[in-house]
């Protein structure tokens, strides 16, 4: 298969986007400490960028995370810790693959539909991913209150619309290019 080559200010801006997305999620960090919306960036990573852009920004998304809690604000340097962080690693990179099947599966339902579904089957596979981790291997199942995950549900559909806004606003500027699988953010629907 052939590669297009594109010019160096488009590779620039492809960059720089993802960093802006990166920055974005330190923000979140910032105010969020261990609860920043990792199944929002996966959703919407999944709904516009290519697989393997997708994939690199959860993963740059997670590292930040992780550099960020254990620089700045203190998680502790245990075994455990550690461990949950390489879960949250490897959940928030089959959210995404998760949601990129969904975008895939959805793109003849509608934007609102395929975005939705895109979320949903994100934020199910992620939490039931964690779930497993927290009731076989590392504990932490106390967590799974209706309130808590009713939160944390909450924060992830802020997050994600914001996202996406952000997106749209990217891509209107030129800043960032459309979708990659599914309806164009920018195409309206009859």
């Amino acid at each position: 298969m052939q590669q297009q080559s594109r010019s160096p200010l488009t590779v620039w801006r492809h960059w720089l986007w993802l960093a802006v997305l990166v920055g974005t999620s330190v923000a979140f960090t910032l105010g969020l400490a261990c609860a920043v919306p990792l199944v929002a960036f996966a959703a919407a990573a999944a709904l516009t960028l290519s697989r393997r852009n997708g994939l690199v920004l959860i993963a740059a998304v997670w590292l930040a995370n992780q550099l960020v809690g254990f620089a700045v604000l203190g998680y502790p340097w245990t075994a455990r810790t550690f461990a949950w962080g390489a879960v949250l690693g490897a959940v928030a990179i089959l959210s995404t693959v998760a949601g990129r099947w969904a975008a895939r599966h959805s793109t003849d339902a509608g934007r609102i539909i395929s975005y939705t579904a895109t979320f949903l089957v994100g934020f199910v596979v992620y939490e039931g991913a964690l779930f497993a981790f927290s009731a076989t291997l590392l504990g932490g199942t106390e967590i799974y209150t209706a309130a808590i995950q009713g939160w944390i549900f909450a924060v992830n559909g802020a997050a994600f619309v914001g996202l996406l806004v952000l997106h749209r606003l990217a891509v209107s500027v030129g800043f960032a290019v459309t979708p990659a699988i599914g309806p164009s953010m920018t195409e309206s629907h009859a």
